[in-house]
């Protein structure tokens, strides 16, 4: 349930506005049904959205500038072949933590890397869920907002896409969100950003298939680009390979990993992500030691995903501490500054860091080279993460 002081701040607002002649109201439904995708659908049910052409989207914590629609709009009006007008993200408390700004270097090459660059060659991009402008009839055409999955963005944009409607990213217009600064919120977060794509692969890849709109290549690059390869094998490559088969090289000195697969490859993977984010160039070492011990949870939901297992459609809003929230935490600091131990446990980490001191330990005991050395950093970063020295720690009263 919303605080009912966060209900009256929104009526005051709305009522600030429609006093200024603005046509403005707030609607909040009952129940938790469908989460997000029934939210977004009960919405669109209401009768004033009959006189509507176009919807904007935001999450709560998104802070849209007084000209966003000023600048998006033009694109749908002046192309009636664009459905969606995606926007770049803009973290406010990056530098918060450094979990906060390993987040930003990730997400700044993902909209760099991925949505730009599939916005410059029109080829198919997803929708991040909020900052974005949708062309309502686009909407409906696809078919609505459908919560079988706990990515309904994603959903909408494919299903948009097989009905031949195309997207455009503007990576011009910047709008100021909160990325999750703890680190329990951000697992919640990426389990749901992994687990939905993999589910939701499960169940439209036949329908990718039977489509009659798109082309034989736009499908392929759907089933096995955009899904397969980027929202699967990647989580389960990156842990696999990483952190279980590369340790266990060492107790097999017979065996040898092509150096390909061991530098070159995640070498030129980083240095791309860096030129996303270039102020944190000197972060690459711990970018990628995150990276890795975040890929466990990226495997288990993708799994959990593609098996549609128990967490499949869990959803778990993603928790942001907000400014005034977070200095009420540093006050209470003061006074008592960690959580219990107990509780910040996880022990998946900490066995997966175990095992993978365990083989630093045997090359640099029996190995001829220096190999000890990543997984010794590697070992760290999940112990740390296990005993949950990561992100901001809230405090308990």
């Amino acid at each position: 349930m919303i605080p009912q002081i966060q209900l009256e701040l929104v009526n005051a607002e709305c009522d600030k506005w429609a006093r200024k002649g603005i046509n403005i109201m707030s609607e909040i439904r009952d129940n938790r049904i469908g989460y997000k995708a029934g939210a977004l659908k009960a919405g669109m049910m209401h009768n004033y959205v009959k006189q509507c052409e176009f919807v904007a989207i935001f999450d709560a914590d998104f802070q849209p500038d007084p000209d966003f629609l000023a600048r998006t709009i033009p694109f749908l009006i002046h192309n009636r072949e664009i459905s969606l007008v995606q926007c770049r993200w803009k973290f406010v408390n990056a530098n918060e933590c450094l979990m906060t700004r390993m987040q930003e270097m990730s997400l700044n090459y993902h909209f760099l890397a991925e949505q730009e660059s599939g916005s410059s060659i029109h080829a198919f991009f997803g929708f991040n869920g909020t900052a974005g402008v949708w062309r309502i009839a686009a909407l409906n055409e696809a078919g609505g907002w459908k919560d079988r999955t706990t990515v309904e963005d994603m959903d909408l944009a494919v299903r948009a896409c097989l009905h031949g409607w195309k997207f455009v990213y503007v990576h011009s217009v910047e709008v100021k969100n909160e990325l999750p600064s703890t680190f329990k919120a951000y697992r919640f977060q990426q389990h749901r950003w992994s687990c939905g794509p993999a589910n939701l692969w499960r169940k439209m890849t036949m329908e990718i298939l039977e489509n009659k709109k798109v082309s034989a290549w736009k499908k392929l690059y759907l089933i096995y680009n955009f899904f397969f390869i980027r929202k699967i094998v990647v989580h389960i490559f990156t842990f696999v390979f990483y952190c279980l088969i590369l340790p266990a090289t060492v107790l097999f000195p017979e065996l040898e990993v092509p150096k390909w697969a061991t530098v070159y490859v995640p070498s030129t993977i980083t240095l791309l992500n860096a030129l996303a984010t270039p102020r944190s160039l000197h972060l690459l070492v711990f970018w990628i030691l995150f990276e890795n011990v975040m890929s466990m949870h990226r495997t288990k939901a993708t799994f959990i995903g593609l098996l549609e297992a128990g967490r499949v459609n869990e959803w778990v809003v993603t928790e942001k501490l907000g400014d005034t929230l977070k200095s009420k935490l540093i006050a209470k600091a003061t006074t008592k500054l960690y959580t219990r131990f107990g509780q910040r446990i996880n022990w998946r980490e900490l066995v997966v860091g175990l095992y993978i001191f365990i083989c630093g330990c045997y090359d640099f005991a029996y190995g001829g080279s220096y190999f000890y050395v990543y997984l010794f950093l590697q070992a760290c970063a999940f112990f740390v993460a296990g005993v949950g020295y990561i992100g901001t720690i809230v405090p308990v009263g």
